[in-house]
């Protein structure tokens, strides 16, 4: 029996709304025992005899009463966006349309709508026609991009390709600021030890580089690093590996949104020049997650990733004209993610998606100079995109992890914590476009409130 859709999204809408009113700031209050209590409270039987037609209203209300809310201006802890509208009314659609990306009967519209959107986000990445550092420096082939649950994945993908090119002792090379799904994806695929440089400064020396051991090596710098925003030197690390005919992939996932921005898409420079790009929607893009791509730069690369299955991509159904979807991603069924890309892109436009990714950067500059003119506070250093990293002055390290979980406790504010230069900070991770200079002024004094003096 289908229910009309329309009451029950009135239901949702006003159980979002119960929720955060109870909730009353950007963490629910108590900590994990009092979240796990309500929650419970909350559900009661799980498989009840008789079914709750009260459970949608209750389980919403509860959940949104539970949630960090990245839509309140003192939730910075991570690289946790506030959805646009728009994109969250159409991966509404998504769920009730239902497709699945693994063949196209399955999804005709939507696997044509992905397509044509992920090549233009690669071209976005690589330009018409892309030239660079790297052992595909020359390659006259088009680039293109897949979808993925998000940077973990897109990585993943990357050294996959990285061992499908140069064999299975490619080994990778990345900076210790590098994402932890790097290293982590080289186990899982059983690749070599990877090589892990030192960055006591936060971003890959290019000179470190010099001293690697030859052989098939998978260089990966970063784009904006988790912990304190950085971008490493990409035109001269990209250098390095034309030179020593390394394959070169780099980590966007947080840095890939300034490409919308004329003001800034300057600092990514050198990105043209890899074989592999991670990028990631579900940041510096507004979206509902999981909206992340991984870039190629030669479309040819992803040869690696062709399968077949007689029920999804028969080979006479191919050789026929039915597109084959099997080899554009590892996962099997899969949403079609790019309707709330494709119809943010199109909505928002570039100016409007580069004013977004100005007004979160020019935020962290605000708050930088707060905390910097702050005689209680020490600022790490000035913000490269949109995460600020701040101490109380004169603090242990016991005393900063101690502020932030009492903070988080109170459900008061959400900050998160990143070691740099050997110390303990907090981490502001400014992504909400909407919050205003009061805002960073009331998040700061929070903080100077809760410090031990």
């Amino acid at each position: 029996m289908h229910t009309p859709l329309r009451p029950l999204l009135d239901t949702v809408l006003d159980a979002l709304e119960e929720g955060t009113r109870l909730r009353g700031g950007p963490l629910p209050a108590g900590g994990p025992p009092k979240v796990a209590e309500r929650v419970r409270a909350a559900v009661g039987d799980v498989l009840p005899d008789e079914g709750d037609p009260e459970a949608l209203r209750r389980l919403v209300s509860a959940v949104a009463e539970g949630a960090a809310d990245p839509a309140d201006p003192l939730c910075a802890a991570h690289l946790h966006c506030p959805p646009l509208a728009v994109a969250v009314a159409a991966d509404l659609a998504v769920s009730v349309l239902n497709p699945s990306l693994d063949s196209w009967d399955q999804a005709p519209a939507a696997s044509e709508l992905e397509s044509l959107v992920t090549r233009h986000l690669a071209r976005e990445v690589y330009g018409e026609t892309p030239r660079g550092a790297g052992n595909c420096a020359t390659s006259p082939h088009r680039p293109e991009a897949l979808i993925t649950t998000g940077g973990t994945e897109s990585n993943q993908l990357a050294l996959l390709l990285a061992r499908e090119t140069l064999g299975p002792d490619v080994r990778l090379v990345c900076g210790e600021n590098a994402h932890h799904s790097l290293p982590r994806s080289a186990w899982l695929m059983g690749l070599p030890e990877p090589l892990i440089v030192r960055t006591p400064h936060g971003i890959l020396d290019p000179a470190a580089l010099d001293k690697i051991p030859p052989g098939p090596l998978l260089i990966a710098a970063t784009a904006g690093t988790t912990d304190a925003g950085l971008i490493d030197p990409l035109p001269a690390i990209a250098a390095r590996c034309a030179q020593r005919g390394a394959r070169l992939h780099i980590d966007a996932a947080y840095g890939g949104g300034l490409l919308f921005s004329d003001q800034h898409r300057g600092k990514l420079e050198g990105l043209a020049a890899a074989d592999t790009v991670t990028l990631d929607l579900h940041k510096l893009g507004w979206q509902p997650v999981a909206a992340g791509l991984l870039a190629v730069r030669d479309a040819q690369d992803l040869a690696a990733l062709t399968h077949r299955a007689d029920y999804l991509n028969a080979d006479d159904d191919t050789e026929a004209g039915l597109p084959d979807l099997l080899g554009r991603s590892l996962r099997t069924t899969r949403r079609p993610d790019i309707l709330k890309i494709a119809v943010t892109l199109k909505t928002l436009g570039r100016t409007g998606l580069g004013a977004l990714v100005d007004q979160v950067c020019d935020l962290a500059r605000q708050f930088a100079e707060l905390v910097e003119d702050h005689p209680r506070f020490e600022l790490h250093a000035p913000p490269t995109i949109s995460t600020v990293l701040f101490r109380p002055a004169n603090a242990t390290d016991d005393a900063v992890a101690a502020v932030r979980r009492k903070l988080l406790t109170d459900g008061r504010a959400v900050l998160g914590r990143a070691r740099a230069a050997n110390r303990l900070w907090l981490k502001a991770t400014l992504l909400n476009p909407t919050t205003r200079p009061a805002d960073l002024a009331g998040l700061l004094h929070l903080v100077e409130g809760t410090t031990p003096r």
